[in-house]
């Protein structure tokens, strides 16, 4: 279109230095995890798998943040104490029901399941973290988890089928299950001898998203030998740039859970924050966040693209971060984007209407790659070649404020006719 370079993106700091690379497993690929998914009847269709476990050999080390919404569920309540005493043994997620907004019964169902399950693996029930997903304000029954802990816990394995049973019985809305894992060696000590690390992880969430603590529901499992501080160190940086980046309609969730197991078993020194292996291991946890973080966004509920917006230049980080946010929820650039529009105007008045200070004369705007916006005023538009790059199952946004030298990078998705009748008919 013309010969106007694009605006520079600071480049994102990946796994890929230390050598990690994609393999098979899921949560199950960490030595010293076993998963399962079953049908246990929180659902009324039999066909769908609604209750996973996620169980170490032995209590290991775990690391967890939870959402900042006033009205947390139940299972919030339980498990953020427990997670706070750095050591557990499992994860029992459950979906069809969030309970959320049921009250002291709704707290001692979360905590009557965590004993079912501390019961028959033979541990503590504070060892025993309790997630739910589903519709709020409806009373969780004990009756499923009474047949559903038994059958899955004799379905516990360390397989690539467990860890994708488990990651399918927590959907609610999403359209497929989202897991990954990576594998990595490192060393943990200067003179000894290198251990293979493995992290993997599932993830849920389709509607309801913008967290402010990670996402929905989600759990990932590691062998390394994290301390609890390091654990909790990496999950917590992992999760400010990943999860907290991710939106789909600005609502946070009642139930927005991640955990983090880390068993421990691939050997080697014990690693802490100030170990030559850290970085490694927090870079290869900050990639599986990544990873399901933008599925999170690609599968937004009747989505059609995955929407990557990219602020620099501008005064912090927070105000780049407003501007981002203020991009990617806009409903007006959301449906554009659904409709094939190329209509920048949208995404300026989006980064204009954010509170943020700067100077229109300055800011630049790129869409798809081409620059359509420089120095605040219209380039000439070729809006064939425009539709042709719409046909990409990503669209990248790029806006420069020109105001300083903090940037974000935040992951949406088109706003559909979908999303209004996934949402109209939620609970029916």
């Amino acid at each position: 279109m013309h010969d106007i370079p694009p605006i520079a993106i600071p480049p994102q700091a990946g796994m890929e230095r230390y050598g990690f690379a994609a393999c098979a497993g899921g949560v199950c690929a960490a030595q010293g995890i076993e998963a399962a998914g079953v049908y246990a009847g929180f659902r009324r269709n039999p066909n769908r798998l609604d209750l996973a476990l996620v169980a170490a050999e032995k209590p290991c080390v775990c690391a967890a943040t939870f959402t900042t919404n006033r009205f947390c569920a139940a299972p919030v309540q339980v498990s953020r104490p427990r997670a706070a005493a750095g050591r557990a043994r499992a994860v029992i997620l459950n979906s069809g029901n969030a309970n959320a907004a049921t009250g002291d019964a709704g707290v001692e169902v979360a905590l009557a399941s965590s004993a079912l399950v501390a019961e028959a693996l033979g541990c503590a029930p504070d060892e025993v973290l309790v997630a739910s997903t589903g519709v709020i304000g409806v009373p969780l029954p004990l009756e499923p988890y009474k047949t559903g802990v038994p059958a899955a816990v004799a379905a516990l394995a360390r397989t690539s089928e467990a860890a994708r049973n488990a990651a399918t019985a927590v959907m609610t809305t999403d359209t497929h299950p989202k897991e990954a894992s990576l594998v990595g060696t490192i060393a943990t000590s200067a003179d000894g001898d290198p251990i293979t690390v493995h992290v993997g992880g599932f993830v849920k969430g389709s509607g309801m998203i913008q967290p402010d603590m990670a996402t929905m529901l989600c759990v990932i499992a590691t062998d390394a030998p994290l301390t609890p501080s390091a654990a909790h160190a990496a999950l917590l940086a992992a999760v400010k740039t990943t999860f907290n980046h991710v939106t789909v309609d600005s609502d946070t969730s009642t139930n927005d859970s991640a955990f983090l197991l880390a068993t421990g078993a691939a050997g080697g020194e014990e690693i802490c924050e100030d170990s030559p292996a850290y970085p490694a291991v927090a870079a290869a946890i900050h990639g599986i966040c990544e990873t399901l973080a933008r599925m999170i966004a690609a599968d937004g509920e009747g989505a059609t693209k995955l929407v990557t917006v990219d602020v620099v230049g501008a005064p912090t980080a927070s105000d780049a971060d407003a501007v981002a946010f203020s991009i990617a929820n806009s409903p007006l650039v959301k449906c554009a984007l659904f409709g094939r529009d190329a209509n920048w105007g949208r995404i300026a008045a989006a980064a204009g209407k954010s509170g943020v200070e700067f100077d229109q004369y300055a800011c630049d705007i790129d869409l798809m790659g081409v620059p359509v916006l420089r120095g605040g005023l219209p380039l000439p538009l070729d809006e064939d070649e425009m539709l042709r790059r719409f046909e990409d199952p990503e669209i990248a946004i790029a806006v420069s404020l020109g105001a300083g030298d903090a940037c974000s990078r935040v992951w949406t998705c088109d706003l559909t006719h979908d999303y209004v009748t996934i949402n109209g008919d939620y609970r029916t």
